[in-house]
């Protein structure tokens, strides 16, 4: 609540789509801010992301080691891909991990759901873990990532302190599994 009881929520009155692609929309919204003024606001509209690894016995996690050239940084990621119109959260997460590692991971539980830049894109990043894997062979999509290795649960804070996983939302839920298997 904002200063005299009066909620401090922006509305949106209008989006007209600027640019789209199969990917994402680039769209502008007229917002109207609580005190009545207007601005236009650009936002991207995306589809959900689905990210998955898993945890092996020896509480080693199965990450991805990628450049991203847009940032022009290499950091250890989870494997991640958008989910596909119509498909389910979870399997898309699953593919997505046997496509970039080569690892087929068991039933799958939900990790965290992240929002990763909500003032401007409206993607929810859904990551999941499971507590097992089986190796299928060479990964389909192994162009995504320089190596895929198992790196220890208890590594994961020194890892974020160097700079060495870079996605906010990653970050999170490897500290998030790592409170979950170590405690």
């Amino acid at each position: 609540m904002s200063k005299g009881g009066r909620n401090a929520q922006w509305a949106n009155l209008n989006e007209q789509t600027v640019y789209e692609n199969r990917w994402f929309r680039v769209n502008l919204a007229d917002v109207v801010l609580p005190d009545g003024r207007h601005l236009d606001h650009y936002l991207i509209r995306l589809r959900p992301v689905a990210a998955a690894t898993a945890v092996n016995g020896a509480d080693e996690v199965l990450l991805l080691w990628r450049h991203r050239f847009i940032t022009d940084s290499w950091g250890w990621e989870l494997a991640a891909g958008v989910v596909e119109d119509g498909e389910d959260i979870a399997a898309a997460a699953a593919r997505e991990m046997e496509e970039e590692t080569g690892w087929r991971p068991g039933p799958l539980r939900p990790l965290l759901t992240v929002e990763p830049s909500n003032g401007l894109i409206d993607a929810r990043h859904h990551l999941y873990w499971s507590e097992h894997a089986d190796w299928t062979g060479t990964p389909s999509d192994a162009f995504e990532s320089s190596r895929r290795e198992w790196i220890p649960l208890k590594l994961v804070p020194d890892l974020i302190a160097r700079g060495e996983v870079p996605a906010a939302g990653m970050a999170a839920g490897l500290m998030m599994l790592r409170h979950l298997r170590l405690g």
